[in-house]
């Protein structure tokens, strides 16, 4: 019997109409596609505080963190579109991967990440498409126990690129991206097998 594939979608971008917003939801159709049980996070929507220790230690945890590691823990991949701030990730995406390595009673260390699979897209209205965050995001994940895909996708001109719906405009474009979503739910599986 195979077992049920979840990816999770994230977008290191907090504006509304992000291009990275687009590109994360169509890598996630792609694993849809696949075979995979999808969800989009919205980083934005849990109003996430900036990590510091003083608060973690002051209270309870903030309920966006706990809505993000609860989530993260209940998906065996990731696909995350990082839009690149000044040649890496943004502060958003970094925050939030900061909250979900903090470690909790009755938790092994870096539950939240530890032997996930991960893919990675990138959209920009440059020339690079963002190519170099995807580098130092790759670096993050790699370190905290992620298996990141090999394939990755950077959409350059990104204002371009997207046509009604949020739709990519060009087929082989798109299908490129879908086939990321369609390979992290292919490679989870075979590790849950």
């Amino acid at each position: 019997m195979a077992h049920e594939v979840k990816v999770l979608g994230i977008s290191g971008s907090l504006r509304k109409g992000s291009y990275n917003t687009l590109l994360v939801k169509s890598v996630l159709a792609g694993a849809a596609a696949a075979g995979a049980s999808t969800t989009y996070l919205d980083l934005r929507e849990l109003a996430l505080p900036v990590f510091d220790e003083d608060l973690e230690a002051s209270g309870p945890m903030p309920a966006g963190v706990r809505v993000l590691k609860d989530a993260l823990r209940a998906h065996h991949g990731l696909v995350i579109a990082s839009p690149e701030y000044n040649s890496s990730v943004t502060a958003a995406l970094k925050n939030a991967i900061d909250w979900a390595t903090r470690p909790e009673p009755g938790q092994p260390p870096l539950s939240c990440f530890n032997g996930k699979v991960a893919g990675l897209v990138a959209a920009s209205p440059g020339g690079l498409g963002g190519l170099r965050g995807l580098v130092h995001l790759r670096a993050i994940l790699g370190n905290i126990n992620v298996i990141v895909l090999p394939q990755q996708i950077a959409v350059a001109r990104a204002h371009e690129a997207f046509g009604e719906g949020g739709v990519l405009k060009d087929a082989a474009q798109r299908a490129s991206v879908e086939a990321v979503g369609a390979a992290v739910c292919s490679t989870a599986r075979k590790l849950l097998a």
